[in-house]
């Protein structure tokens, strides 16, 4: 079983969490980080992607939705959120639960 964690992003968004002791991958090529993906899902078992990075390689990303791991979880950029978040995690609750509980 996969124990390491990586993120990947914009250099802005991640560095900070090289601090952390998390493996960071900063990327400015959408080709780049296709690639870069494929390698980490061998090698992690949790992976950090932006928001923007989750949305521009949503074909990877649906792959490894059907695999325990690694689990790709989204986070927001340096420039803020765009909601992919809290969408996947109600479509999770949704999906556990039978009904969206965290609508309020």
């Amino acid at each position: 079983m996969h124990k390491k964690i990586a993120m990947m992003g914009g250099k802005n968004s991640i560095l900070p969490f090289k601090g952390l002791g998390i493996d960071i991958f900063p990327v400015s090529d959408l080709d780049e980080a296709a690639q870069q993906l494929e390698e980490m899902a061998e090698a992690y078992g949790v992976i950090f992607l932006t928001e923007r990075l989750i949305e521009q390689l949503e074909p990877i990303v649906r792959r490894y939705e059907e695999v325990p791991t690694p689990a790709i979880i989204p986070i927001p950029s340096s420039t803020g959120s765009l909601g992919i978040g809290m969408a996947r995690i109600q479509q999770n609750v949704e999906k556990a639960v039978g009904m969206n509980i965290l609508d309020s």
